[in-house]
């Protein structure tokens, strides 16, 4: 089996993973299949399950117009830049607009709460669409801290949606870690409860499985679409897995090295439409991208890929 550190030195050679060269994505396409698509709740619109999250630590510009060309080559659609704000937005729509891919990216952007409602929801909706070089954004995040004012944000996005400016309209709120009592994201669970909402995004993993108790079920129920965060438990995931080899039985599903095996098992969540992860690497973008081709865990297959993660330890 590939490790991520032995797949980089395959797919990036001697030029520190600045290009991929055209012949191992071909290689990787004609050997790999298709991204596996899933509808959005709301609408029926297919997407990738497999997204790209940008955060605000800055890429080298040159890396980062080879990850979102990696991306939209291999199937990719997503952009999600609600970790990474401003900063994010402008790099990705640099890069995005010197490869001339601007409008075949599904742009996923944050929207803060603000006082004001109206006038600065509109004008983070507009400086998002500027920085990213969009005529409209596709999913306007709202980052949920409190409950006071969610109700008029969502309500002025409405309006934006209706207007052609938004095409679909979020909440996202990331988990507290798992050592803090108390229930696991209330406020988010509240609006997806209450409000009409397209997405919810929240922290979703095999080594962070909370939202398996409320969100998931719930989002299933009230028919939102999922975006999965942090795929890799902020990178834990790989801390915890060391240097121990990939189980032969992960080849039941396709899963060629353990970024693969830990993408599976979030999209392989029946609520899941996409799991995102960050980076700034085209190499492990496409290692990303092949987590989202082939065959998925069932849930048999599942319960035995957390039992496996859970006897490797704990990094928290």
């Amino acid at each position: 089996m590939v490790n991520r550190r032995e797949f980089l030195g395959i797919a990036a050679g001697a030029s520190a993973a600045l290009a991929l060269a055209p012949e191992l994505l071909r290689a990787h396409q004609q050997s790999a299949g298709t991204l596996v698509q899933r509808a959005i709740p709301s609408s029926g619109e297919m997407l990738p399950c497999i997204g790209l999250g940008r955060g605000s630590r800055p890429a080298e510009p040159a890396a980062l117009k080879q990850v979102l060309k990696t991306l939209v080559d291999n199937g990719g659609r997503i952009v999600d830049t609600t970790a990474g704000g401003s900063a994010s937005e402008d790099a990705c729509g640099a890069a995005a607009h010197e490869l001339g891919i601007q409008n075949k990216i599904f742009w996923s952007t944050p929207v803060s709460l603000r006082a004001g409602a109206a006038g600065a929801v509109r004008a983070q909706v507009d400086a998002s669409c500027a920085r990213l070089k969009a005529q409209k954004i596709d999913l306007a995040m709202l980052i949920a801290i409190n409950t006071t004012d969610i109700a008029r944000h969502l309500d002025v996005l409405r309006e934006m949606k209706k207007e052609g400016r938004v095409r679909y309209i979020g909440v996202t709120d990331l988990l507290l870690p798992p050592s803090m009592p108390g229930p696991v994201a209330p406020t988010l669970v509240s609006i997806m409860r209450n409000e009409q909402i397209d997405f919810a995004g929240f922290d979703y993993s095999v080594g962070d499985r909370r939202a398996e108790e409320t969100l998931l079920p719930l989002a299933q129920a009230r028919k939102i679409g999922v975006l999965g965060y942090f795929s890799f438990d902020r990178n834990r995931l790989f801390q915890r897995v060391g240097t121990t080899p990939l189980p032969d039985w992960a080849a039941e599903f396709d899963a060629r090295t353990w970024a693969e095996f830990f993408l599976k098992y979030s999209i392989s969540h029946p609520a899941v439409t996409m799991a995102r992860a960050g980076t700034g690497n085209p190499a492990h973008m496409l290692e990303n991208i092949g987590g989202g081709i082939g065959r998925l865990p069932n849930e048999a297959t599942r319960k035995r890929m957390a039992a496996l993660v859970d006897s490797l330890g704990s990094t928290r």
